[in-house]
């Protein structure tokens, strides 16, 4: 099982998982010619994917979506609410109805040998998810926009041994940054994104013994940094009340404008 970022951040989301059962990609938020580019430099084509995961309709989760539709016919699988969301933006111009499949959150499905596990999130989108993607034993889940979390998230993603993470903010920069009052609410919001802190403690909470690295994803340019990011979640690791260190297990941090490193197992 494989886990990469061709692009991870507020301008634009796009990730590549999958193994010897198929591999896939995770939202189409940057151009097209950006997502072959970055499958590229990894040994692949867009036209190897199995299928389009959509986590949510916003754009930086779908723009290059059409593109990629059109020019490939690739399966989306995208939630009804999330499909009909997609049907109705006329900037990703026309896809065909025919190349959804509409998912359920909580209902596992299957492409090719890939076992696929839609896990329904808190964010400000019509019906967003996030995913799980299982090859046999092996296993790699993409979280981001991410809200807030409660005990039934932790209890789902329990066993994963690979996890993209959303590290969107740290909270004093977004406090004190230049974003207007209404959109600091809405992204420190039980339906925003996840803060660094945030992250550092749930992902302290899903470690375990068969992990084997976390990339921290979605960071927002103008109310994080890389290195803060990467910082704060070792922190909140090595002080939360867990058996594990912030040293103990690979974290990296996933870029806006670079192929992140490939996480396997």
């Amino acid at each position: 099982m494989e886990l990469c970022s061709i692009a991870s951040g507020s301008s634009g989301n796009c990730i590549m998982a999958g193994g010897g059962g198929g591999r896939l990609i995770i939202d189409a938020g940057i151009s097209g010619k950006r997502i072959e580019q970055g499958l590229n430099a990894l040994g692949h084509k867009t036209a190897e994917m199995r299928c389009v995961l959509v986590t949510h309709e916003h754009m930086d989760h779908i723009a290059g979506l059409g593109v990629i539709a059109r020019k490939h016919g690739l399966p989306i699988y995208a939630t009804e609410g999330t499909k009909r969301a997609i049907l109705q933006t006329k900037s990703v111009g026309t896809i065909d109805a025919s190349l959804f499949h509409t998912i359920v959150p909580g209902e596992a499905f299957s492409v090719g040998e890939l076992v696929i596990e839609p896990i329904g999130i808190s964010h400000d989108a019509a019906d967003p998810v996030a995913y799980i993607i299982r090859d046999g034993e092996k296993s790699a889940a993409v979280i981001t926009d991410l809200g807030t979390y409660d005990a039934s998230l932790e209890e789902t993603l329990k066993g994963v041994q690979l996890l993209l993470l959303e590290a969107n903010h740290d909270v004093n920069m977004l406090l004190t940054g230049p974003y207007p009052y209404f959109l600091k609410q809405r992204i420190l919001g039980a339906r925003g994104h996840l803060s660094n802190e945030c992250c550092g403690q749930l992902l302290g909470r899903l470690l375990h013994d068969g992990f084997q690295a976390a990339l921290l994803g979605h960071l927002s340019r103008e109310n994080n940094y890389a290195a803060l990011a990467y910082e704060t979640v070792r922190l909140e690791i090595t002080m939360g009340e867990g058996p594990y260190r912030g040293n103990d297990f690979p974290i990296y941090v996933a870029g806006q404008d670079e192929t992140s490193a490939m996480l396997s197992v």
